[in-house]
């Protein structure tokens, strides 16, 4: 299995577990010219961003430590872009979650790093 197919069956499972969590799934796979994002969803008043990692030894690292500096640079810029092609209000309140799969756990942090301006272009 080529590791798109491998990505996005772990992506399914954790969209899957996220509804169970309460979210409301709106994206899944969210392309645009400034990145990618995994998975979008209101978890009560919050948009929430979401990252998925998965890890099936920790040769590399755990799946959580896989979101780097430059990483978060990458969502926040998707998703500033995201806001503003969907018309999202700026006092919408929102947040980048990382949703870490290792082996068969699966662990959610709400809020794992906050927007980062860096070198948004």
């Amino acid at each position: 299995m080529n590791n798109r197919k491998v990505g996005a069956s772990y992506e399914k499972q954790a969209a899957e577990f996220l509804e169970k969590q309460g979210y409301h799934i709106l994206e899944r796979n969210y392309r645009n010219r400034m990145g990618e994002i995994d998975i979008i969803g209101w978890d009560g008043k919050y948009l929430a961003f979401i990252e998925v990692k998965y890890r099936g030894s920790d040769n590399k690292g755990g799946a959580l430590e896989a979101v780097d500096f430059r990483k978060q640079q990458r969502i926040s810029r998707t998703a500033l872009f995201y806001r503003m092609q969907k018309g999202i209000l700026e006092e919408t309140p929102c947040r980048f979650d990382v949703v870490g799969i290792e082996r068969e756990k699966i662990l959610l942090v709400k809020n794992a790093f906050d927007f980062c301006y860096g070198n948004l272009y």
